[in-house]
């Protein structure tokens, strides 16, 4: 089969999808996830219903799918800045202030969100979540070892139980009021990651 052709299928399979999981989002937010079925999600992604079948077996796979998007815009965001120019402590600064602004963003639309609180109850325990996890911590733990080396944070405790820290620490801020908050958590956290005073001055 020529290339163009295959991307070109490729492409569609893609926007089907997108458009499955968009159609989606949209209807559990107005109706709650018991108020949403296969027919409804394809008339409003404009697709057939046997089509909409080829790609997920029922609604709570699209919303499985849709949530590993969120979580996997919210990974290449956070690589993004780790991957930019300046020293490992400013980017880890960044890093974690991106980490928390995710964190409270997520959480206030949760709240705001007339069923929100029950779709993050239905999504949380899935497969994609843990390797998110994992991939976060080693992020977190890669660029703390980092920091160290460059004498920007102690080095008396290891990067991975660091990361750990950071990671339970700032998850906190989906519990703040606001920006505000989660931006003073950010600051005391990262007091807690600087090098202990030398006791001898």
């Amino acid at each position: 089969m020529p290339k163009l052709w295959t991307d070109t299928i490729e492409a569609h399979r893609e926007a089907v999808r997108e458009a499955a999981l968009d159609a989606t989002a949209a209807l559990v937010a107005e109706h709650g996830l018991t108020g949403v079925k296969m027919s409804q999600i394809a008339t409003k992604a404009g697709i057939g219903r046997a089509t909409l079948y080829k790609y997920f077996p029922d609604v709570e796979a699209i919303l499985s799918a849709w949530h590993e998007r969120q979580i996997r815009s919210h990974l290449t965001q956070l690589t993004e800045i780790r991957d930019q120019d300046g020293d490992a402590g400013d980017r880890l600064e960044k890093v974690l202030n991106a980490y928390a602004a995710i964190q409270f963003q997520r959480a206030r639309h949760h709240r705001h969100e007339p069923h929100g609180a029950e779709l993050a109850a239905l999504l949380h325990p899935g497969e994609h979540v843990a390797q998110a996890q994992h991939h976060l911590h080693a992020m977190f733990r890669d660029l703390l070892s980092e920091a160290a080396d460059a004498g920007d944070i102690r080095d008396d405790v290891s990067p991975g139980e660091l990361a750990s820290y950071c990671l339970h620490a700032l998850t906190a801020a989906g519990s703040l009021p606001s920006d505000a908050a989660a931006h003073r958590l950010v600051a005391v956290t990262l007091a807690g990651l600087r090098r202990p005073a030398d006791p001898a001055h």
